[in-house]
């Protein structure tokens, strides 16, 4: 019989880690948050220290339903994402399915990969209530500008539009740049860019581009100025030879990443997260709502592997 319930966000990560966890241990999905701020009135009794109002969706009451069944009896390991939806799902779980402390277990992990499940599994720790904390302020904070604003926009803009605590204030932004935009009177100003021939010791000839230090306000200065350079003579002066070290980039965190995606690929963030997603429950790529830059030991481990595999040692230089 099998002792140990693994609750995790996604089916298809709760797949992935059954198999790494062997016959003890039995994996189900919660499918993201069981539940919510009741739709009814504000779903906030804000007279009460803005104390939130929970309720089940309808269509997630099946899913409480098995693992409030799964959960008697057994050791619970809540292993929702390490960000603050994930642990507020840890914390809610915990609350619905009315579990026990001497019964339950939160564990969180960066990659799916069978040594991060079984290291997280050795060092299970409690929920943390200060991300579950700062995610019940920001989903109030929606609640409440989305409430009194929403139904001015219906009115003013169009019907069904949506209004919350970042786009509110992202639009002011936008705005107010569009009308410094609009307000801006542009002046012309001219680059003066010269291509010179310059020999090199064998006396073949390489172009080089030289550019003026500063700009000219007006067509007449610069053609006054390019006259006065028909009968010069230019010599240089000084060459500095200095070592360049160029660093290769960081590894992505979640506004990098989606930055690159659109510029290189035209995608969407969502379109960017979607698939991220499919690549961290596939177990291909480490978490990707992060900040972070650091990179698991056998991540690096990995990468030194194939890259003296493929261009020798010299060009390996483990960094963290």
């Amino acid at each position: 019989m099998q002792e140990n319930l693994v609750i995790v966000e996604s089916p298809a990560k709760a797949k992935t880690i059954e198999k790494f966890l062997g016959k003890d241990f039995i994996v189900k999905s919660s499918f993201g948050h069981i539940r919510d701020l009741a739709k009814k009135d504000l779903g906030i009794n804000i007279g009460e220290g803005y104390k939130p109002v929970y309720e089940i969706p309808g269509d997630k009451k099946k899913v409480v339903d098995e693992l409030t069944k799964l959960a008697k009896s057994k050791t619970v390991w809540l292993a929702s994402d390490e960000d603050r939806e994930g642990e507020a799902i840890a914390w809610h779980l915990y609350e619905v399915l009315k579990l026990k402390p001497e019964q339950t277990r939160r564990i969180v992990f960066h990659e799916i990969t069978k040594n991060a499940i079984l290291k997280a599994i050795e060092n299970p720790r409690e929920i943390d209530i200060n991300l579950v904390n700062a995610q019940q302020a920001r989903r109030i904070l929606d609640r409440i500008v989305g409430f009194e604003l929403s139904p001015v926009l219906w009115k003013k803009v169009k019907p069904a539009l949506s209004a919350g605590r970042v786009q509110s204030v992202a639009v002011r932004l936008i705005v107010e740049r569009e009308r410094e935009i609009q307000a801006f009177k542009s002046e012309a100003s001219y680059r003066v860019i010269a291509i010179f021939l310059v020999p090199d010791t064998d006396g073949k000839l390489t172009e080089m581009k030289a550019e003026l230090a500063h700009r000219l306000k007006t067509k007449e200065e610069a053609k006054a100025f390019l006259e006065s350079c028909k009968d010069a003579i230019f010599t240089i002066e000084d060459i500095t030879k200095r070592p360049i070290k160029k660093s290769p980039a960081a590894p992505f965190t979640t506004s990098t990443l989606q930055q690159e995606a659109a510029r290189k690929l035209g995608y969407t963030v969502a379109q960017t997260m979607m698939l991220a997603q499919k690549l961290y429950e596939a177990g291909l790529i480490t978490y990707m709502r992060t900040d972070s830059v650091n990179l698991s030991g056998q991540a690096i481990a990995a990468a030194k592997a194939e890259i003296v595999k493929l261009f020798g040692e010299k060009y390996s230089e483990v960094r963290n």
